[in-house]
């Protein structure tokens, strides 16, 4: 598996993203749609990579530095053709140790609280991830499930 970092010029990374967006904001409620856009993803605070294995896209994931020892995971996506065969963790596995070679103490994440984001939060949890209350620019909202790793 090799990644690439801040590719989103790469045309099935956009794809892939856009797909992204689009599910997401069709399956969350307004107000509680918190996915970023590819011009969102390209702020100086955000680290991207794309993970491919034999020139396929795996997926891909992002990193928001929210201060020196906080970041917080954004756009954790896996292509359709890898889903449900243990790519998810290989991105979340992969994501975490970027962070910690970035000095990463603590990672937060947010996702939805709706059955189609289960396999998320269960991802999530088998990672050691723990529920918190809101962080960064989040507040309480029954659509959002809020969890953090220390590291």
């Amino acid at each position: 598996m090799k990644s690439i970092e801040s590719n989103f010029e790469n045309s099935e990374v956009n794809k892939l993203l856009q797909h992204h967006f689009t599910e997401l904001r069709s399956v969350s409620p307004i107000g509680s749609t918190h996915v970023l856009d590819i011009e969102g993803l390209k702020s100086e605070s955000i680290k991207f990579w794309s993970l491919w294995e034999n020139n396929e896209l795996i997926g891909c994931g992002a990193l928001k530095l929210l201060d020196k020892d906080h970041g917080e995971f954004k756009s954790i996506r896996v292509s359709n053709k890898f889903r449900q065969k243990g790519y998810g963790k290989k991105i979340i596995s992969y994501l975490i140790s970027m962070s910690e070679k970035l000095g990463i103490k603590k990672l937060s994440v947010e996702t939805g609280a709706g059955n189609f984001f289960l396999p998320a939060r269960k991802l999530f949890l088998n990672y050691g991830f723990k529920p918190c209350k809101p962080f960064a620019h989040y507040k309480e909202d029954p659509n959002s499930c809020y969890y953090e790793l220390k590291i």
